[in-house]
């Protein structure tokens, strides 16, 4: 009888039990040894992650905020700075920004992939900022922008060459927030292959639970090339100081902790099957949905615009995001058929209340409003049975036969 099953957004319990013994095994070794805070076992994950994401440096961050916000800092950017950035994203991009003391520059999203839309940045570069004197580029309210931080929304990698090229007509830094796609994979104009967060100046990462790469509570990372930026973050993390009790800078408590560093290790070993089982979820989403004729028009499928690259993980699917007019209503039609949902992001940036100060208005970005209206989250989570997958499609087409 339909609407008997449950299918959850996410199970992590599913993901918990065939490691439970190694993990718990791994976290009573450091609680005899005695050892939470940095130490060998960050170190050997540090190692594992510089292996996987292709980084020369890997500095195990408190979380992944925390890994916007040492960049930042790392570079030096703050007040009488600004940085530009996507409003439809989790809180914590543009929120580093502000806490670091620089404006966040808001610009709109693609509509297909919902990553920062690299014709409007084009046009904000041209149109909204100008060319000071000293040959920045300014602000209206006067503030030097000093990076790009695109975000790599929902698993897929931004278009990170039309980007870059941006970038470097006008000397900024790209800054990579991968939280969300920790494995994607991206091929430059040259054929060569990153996967996220390897291809700009660094990339920060989030190890909350609820990510592809998740631990037992907070935690993150940044990637980088560059020796002296790796160092300079190893000494923000730790308060600023590298000799004990010498402080070379006013840094933070962004130190990982052992725990979380052994529990993501010992899952990152599994990290590409969970991504291939997520792109097969993917695939049977788009060839169940089309059996229904509903793989346009009323519901729009995740965009995969790198799948004919020749990559593996051209999409991790961190989530699986559909953009449906019907959305609220929708989502309480699932909720009552036994289907998590979520709904990321409900609020775009430029319009929450903390950031009134920066005088955007509903209509400034019409994509990221637009989507914060119409996207919707279903279940796509590695060990989703097929019956549940066939479950949720099947009540979305009733739906829509219902007449919505």
């Amino acid at each position: 009888m339909q609407g008997s099953m449950q299918v959850p957004l996410l199970d992590l319990r599913e993901q918990f039990a065939p490691m439970r013994t190694e993990i718990l095994a791994r976290i009573a070794d450091l609680a005899d040894r005695q050892e939470f805070v940095l130490g060998p076992a960050v170190e050997s994950c540090e190692a594992a992650l510089a292996a996987y994401c292709g980084a020369a440096h890997a500095i195990g961050m408190s979380s992944g905020t925390d890994a916007i916000l040492a960049v930042l800092m790392a570079l030096e950017i703050g007040s009488g700075d600004a940085v530009i950035t996507t409003p439809y994203t989790f809180f914590a991009t543009a929120g580093c920004v502000h806490r670091a003391g620089a404006e966040p520059v808001f610009c709109d999203i693609d509509p297909t992939t919902f990553n920062l839309d690299p014709a409007a940045l084009a046009d904000l570069v041209e149109q909204r900022l100008h060319r000071a004197p000293d040959g920045s580029l300014r602000t209206r309210s006067g503030n030097r922008v000093r990076a790009i931080l695109p975000v790599h929304l929902f698993g897929l990698c931004c278009d990170l060459d039309a980007i870059a090229r941006i970038a470097c007509a006008h000397g900024l830094p790209v800054i990579e927030d991968a939280a969300q796609a920790l494995g994607a994979e991206y091929r430059d104009a040259r054929g060569e292959i990153f996967r996220a967060g390897a291809y700009g100046v660094a990339g920060c990462y989030s190890f909350y639970p609820t990510k592809n790469l998740g631990g037992f509570g907070d935690g993150g990372l940044v990637t980088c090339r560059d020796e002296a930026l790796a160092r300079s973050l190893r000494i923000l993390r730790n308060h600023g100081m590298e000799e004990r009790y010498l402080h070379h800078c006013i840094g933070g408590n962004f130190r990982l902790d052992a725990i979380q560093a052994a529990v993501v290790e010992i899952k990152l070993r599994h990290l590409d099957g969970w991504s291939a089982a997520r792109r097969s979820h993917a695939a049977l989403y788009r060839q169940r949905f089309a059996s229904h004729g509903l793989d346009g028009g009323a519901l729009m499928l995740p965009a995969e615009p790198w799948a004919d690259r020749g990559l593996v993980n051209h999409h991790i699917f961190n989530q699986y995001v559909v953009r449906v007019e019907e959305r609220d209503r929708l989502q309480a039609h699932l909720r009552q058929h036994g289907i998590g949902t979520g709904i990321y992001y409900p609020l775009p940036l430029h319009l929450q209340p903390c950031f009134a100060s920066l005088g955007h208005q509903a209509g400034d970005f019409p994509e990221s409003e637009r989507a914060a209206r119409e996207t919707l989250a279903l279940p796509v989570y590695p060990e989703l049975r097929g019956e549940q997958l066939a479950h949720v499609v099947d009540t979305i087409a009733a739906f829509y036969k219902a007449g919505a």
